[in-house]
């Protein structure tokens, strides 16, 4: 503890009117509860018997001496004041000190905020403190985050100090607390600051229009279809909680949010004990409160059509069975030909032809629920098995060809399953591509089995190839001809050059040349001399 030391005291006068004191040290000390504090008297009396100190408070006498005597005072909880008493002379000296006791508050707390506070409505800030003093020096301080909002003495005990705020969106999210302040500064002592938990404020806007639903009318069961659920206008929309239901089925939702735009998308699937009118359920809730949409929906089953061939792949001249079904008040309608009545099949039979394979059967079905018609269609082809047949008006049986010619067999067989078709010629194993060209000689002529096999058996053509020869005749002529002018053009060769000869004397042929040049006789050959070797 820390005081200031000032002096008070009673005056009693000397043996020669001199005035003696009494002196309490600290003077008027200011203690924290429950402190403890050293109290000095003593006096300038210099016949002063025994010094006494009254007081309330638990007091030991520590020392005492000629004029002075020291107490130890402990505990201190609370204001006091102390009294020193001595007799000087046969009269009473009397001093006496003030004793103030500070106590920071014992309990500082914020009430707790709303749990959820709409946005532009009013709330209270209520702090209370209990204990602290003294009272006159002690202020409580309303904050949000560090912000002084409001500040007022605490008067009463306990206090409870309030303020009223206007919520808004930037309060979502803050900090309120409140601060008690016990200023000991005037007495040499510090600032005392105690602190409550802060509280957070959550703050939400909830329009007061229900969400859009958008869901089917209908929905068939074990099927499924998307349900959208979307709310503007909402703050904050992350914490908006999003219920999305069929009957008593919840459905899983995915929410997404865009400003202040919730919406929830979840796939509806409906079971098949749901069929019946039913209820598609969106419930939006935020701040406590809660924004419903409500669609009607119905569930329906819708079996069939089921399509069936008595025999999918059947032999030429077999009977067939065709039939249609589907559920309970389903109509439904085989090639045109509807069922008695709602719920019945439909059928047809027929005698397999070759005619029939491939064909398409197709079968319609129609379902009312509450006035709205559902349709469904279905679809068979027949497979009819027959033998391979080689079409005649194709596959011409009589082929007159050139020599030395392209042509292309046309021939095409047919059967379920196809058949393989090869043309070989009679007598020996020569066999014509069909359906491709090929080079025609006089070898292809003759007569040829076009076969078409299958599984199912065989079926064969005989056509027959006639090649006519080319003209060889004109060929040997034209032979003729070219060796002839030949011939000519050599003798007329020669004649010149024999001509040329009797002109000029002698010659010589270069044998490298296919032209036969001729050159003239050299001067020495003139004059009668051996002539040289041919070059």
């Amino acid at each position: 503890a820390c005081w200031t030391l000032l002096v008070c005291c009673l005056l009693t006068p000397g043996a020669q009117g001199q005035e003696f004191l009494l002196r309490v040290e600290p003077q008027n000390p200011v203690l924290p509860a429950g402190g403890s504090l050293l109290v000095n008297c003593s006096t300038d009396c210099p016949s002063s018997k025994k010094i006494a100190l009254e007081t309330s408070l638990s007091k030991e006498l520590v020392d005492n001496g000629m004029g002075w005597a020291a107490f130890y005072l402990s505990n201190v909880t609370g204001n006091s004041r102390i009294l020193c008493s001595v007799y000087c002379n046969g009269s009473q000296i009397i001093g006496s000190s003030n004793i103030t006791v500070y106590r920071l508050p014992e309990r500082v707390e914020l009430a707790p905020l709303p749990l959820w506070q709409p946005v532009g409505q009013n709330f209270t800030l209520r702090c209370q403190v209990e204990g602290g003093s003294p009272r006159t020096s002690l202020t409580v301080v309303l904050l949000r985050w560090e912000e002084e909002l409001s500040r007022q003495p605490a008067v009463e005990e306990p206090a409870e100090v309030t303020a009223t705020v206007l919520a808004s969106r930037g309060h979502h999210g803050a900090h309120f607390s409140c601060r008690t302040e016990l200023d000991m500064q005037p007495q040499g002592l510090g600032l005392f600051v105690n602190t409550s938990a802060p509280r957070q404020l959550r703050t939400f806007v909830l329009p007061v229009t229900p969400p859009r639903l958008v869901a089917p009318r209908f929905l068939e069961a074990e099927t499924s279809w998307p349900v959208d659920c979307t709310l503007d206008g909402l703050f904050p929309a992350s914490e908006a909680q999003v219920y999305l239901a069929l009957g008593d089925q919840m459905l899983n939702a995915t929410v997404v949010n865009h400003g202040d735009t919730l919406t929830a998308t979840a796939t509806a699937m409906a079971r098949a004990d749901q069929e019946g009118a039913q209820e598609i359920v969106c419930n939006v809730t935020l701040g406590g409160e809660r924004r419903e949409a409500r669609e009607n929906l119905t569930v329906f089953s819708f079996l069939g059509p089921i399509l069936n061939l008595s025999e999918p792949s059947a032999p030429e001249g077999s009977t067939v069975t065709v039939s249609c079904m589907a559920g309970a008040r389903v109509q439904v309608t085989l090639d045109g030909v509807p069922a008695a009545a709602p719920g019945q099949p439909a059928q047809l039979q027929l005698n397999a032809t070759e005619s029939d394979d491939g064909r398409s059967f197709f079968c319609s079905a129609t379902l009312e629920v509450d006035g709205e018609f559902f349709h469904r269609n279905s679809s068979v082809q027949l497979r009819v098995l027959y033998g391979p047949k080689i079409d005649r008006a194709t596959c011409p049986q009589h082929l007159k060809w050139k020599d030395k010619t392209r042509h292309v067999l046309q021939c095409q067989a047919r059967g379920n399953p196809h058949p393989e078709l090869r043309c070989l010629k009679e007598g020996s194993s020569r066999e014509v591509p069909v359906g491709i060209p090929f080079f025609v000689n006089v070898t292809h002529n003759g007569t040829y089995q076009c076969q078409a096999s299958s599984s199912r058996g065989r079926y064969t053509l005989v056509v027959v190839m006639d090649i006519e020869a080319g003209n060889s005749h004109f060929v040997l002529v034209f032979l003729a001809v070219l060796v002839t002018l030949g011939v000519v053009t050599v003798v007329v060769a020669l004649m010149y050059v024999f001509r040329e000869h009797k002109r000029s004397g002698r010659y010589h042929v270069r044998q490298e040349s296919t032209s036969l040049p001729l050159t003239s006789m050299q001067p020495t050959e003139a004059m009668g001399e051996e002539p040289s070797t041919a070059e």
